[in-house]
């Protein structure tokens, strides 16, 4: 007889975090399917064109999709944890491209079965209900052009969340007042109830992430108790609980960072935890690169100053079993979330070998290379080091880490280690696509990218 199996507790994570990330995307269909499945409950109008109708279901998947956008931003660890926040994030804006699809194939295919409509284009003469469709529309396309091009447009991360947000929100208003206005399909009580319980549904989230969520952080604020200056033109904020026991986080974890103002205030930016996670006080550290946007002011903020976070998040952390070797490939200023796996190791005796890829781009520039130097005798810690423009008499690795650099300093067998990847995304997609080549598993691996907009 063979002796039953049990589960190990990464494995039963895993198991856990799929069929809750089944769940929740289940019930994200179900929300967006809900419109199409009510219009043909109840009293039916006229029949029309297929093409017509068509359009018609296509423009509400599409608005349905616009109100739920507000969820997938709305920053609930029970929904995230599956996933990573940088995952949802990235969802979030594949998901607006596609809703911007489908509304505007709304109007597109109802001009190419009755041309009279475009006369709608005209908004001097056109009814309310079609000049709303029209706000929604251009609104929308503004919004996820925005979001595509606001670094080459040159506009500020404060700036383009300010607008971020009032598109969206004057884009489902629009589309909303669009809908009642036509009534078509809101003849019906039920069908009614649904759209007037989908709104309030809207509405909840956006009052959670601006009212609740809020008051909850300015009950808890931190206060800056030092400030070191890093190598790499980064300072680091090391921030304590003030009166309160803080948060406890996973290595590898980040947090929303408001520094000057109340949480009310529309925008706060993503850090990565540098510190150790087993401080015992609360105290948290992040580390930030100067880049010349909100984190050239991090230098004057002063000791003692009130700021607030709102954390911890993100799944870049490692597994409750994890593998034989820990992999950390870094580039620039990506080293920080390694910083605090590195930092946790050490804290609590971890004798498992970690191996630290790390690209900068001059020796002078390798942020915490001293301490680097120093947890290599506290831990079974070896850091290689791949320079883009390595100084004269450099013998280590050259530009940014790779495939190449990867093949040669990681071990075989590849896939039995577990790979943590944090940098510019020229080098994680290369870094990704050799471990597909190198046959580790997608389990194996996990990739934060740190660009939220």
């Amino acid at each position: 007889m063979v002796a039953p199996t049990t589960m190990s507790g990464a494995a039963a994570l895993q198991l856990r975090y799929a069929l809750r990330g089944g769940a929740w995307a289940a019930i994200y269909l179900a929300c967006v399917l809900a419109p199409l499945f009510a219009l043909l409950i109840g009293p039916l109008p006229p029949a029309r064109d297929f093409w017509t109708e068509f359009s018609v279901a296509v423009g509400y998947s599409g608005l349905a999709m616009m109100g739920l956008q507000f969820g997938l931003t709305a920053r609930f660890r029970f929904v995230t944890a599956p996933w990573g926040e940088d995952v949802i994030y990235h969802l979030h804006r594949q998901i607006s491209l596609l809703a911007v699809a489908l509304v505007v194939a709304h109007p597109l295919i109802l001009f190419a079965v009755r041309p009279e409509l475009v006369a709608l284009l005209n908004s001097f003469t056109a009814p309310w209900r079609a000049r709303f469709a029209a706000l929604s529309t251009y609104s929308l396309i503004a919004l996820v052009a925005m979001a595509l091009w606001r670094t080459q447009w040159n506009i500020r991360y404060e700036t383009w969340h300010a607008l971020h947000i009032a598109l969206a929100l004057i884009a489902v208003a629009a589309g909303l007042a669009h809908m009642v206005g036509w009534g078509l399909y809101l003849e019906s009580p039920m069908k009614r109830t649904l759209w007037i319980g989908l709104t309030l549904f809207w509405i909840g989230l956006l009052v959670y992430v601006r009212v609740v969520k809020p008051l909850f952080l300015l009950r808890r604020p931190y206060r800056v108790s030092e400030i070191r200056r890093e190598r790499g033109d980064s300072i680091t904020l090391a921030m304590a609980p003030d009166g309160h026991a803080g948060f406890r986080f996973k290595p590898g974890q980040f947090g929303w960072l408001t520094l000057w103002g109340s949480p009310f205030q529309i925008t706060g930016h993503p850090f990565s935890f540098s510190s150790s996670a087993v401080a015992t006080d609360g105290r948290v550290e992040m580390t930030i690169r100067n880049l010349g946007d909100f984190t050239s002011r991090i230098a004057s903020v002063p000791p003692g100053q009130l700021v607030f976070l709102d954390g911890p998040y993100g799944a870049f952390t490692t597994n409750s079993e994890p593998a034989d070797m820990l992999v950390l490939i870094a580039g620039g200023v990506g080293v920080t979330p390694m910083m605090s796996i590195v930092r946790t190791f050490a804290d609590n005796g971890d004798k498992r070998p970690v191996l630290l890829l790390y690209g900068s781009r001059t020796y002078e520039e390798i942020t915490f290379r001293e301490e680097l130097e120093t947890l290599t005798g506290r831990l079974d810690l070896k850091v290689v080091h791949g320079l883009q423009n390595p100084h004269e008499g450099w013998s280590g690795e050259r530009g940014f880490i790779d495939a190449e650099i990867l093949r040669r300093q990681v071990p075989p067998p590849y896939a039995a280690h577990e790979y943590f990847i944090c940098g510019p995304n020229v080098m994680m997609d290369g870094i990704e696509r050799a471990l597909s080549a190198l046959e580790v598993p997608m389990s194996r691996y996990h990739s934060e990218r740190y660009s939220f907009a």
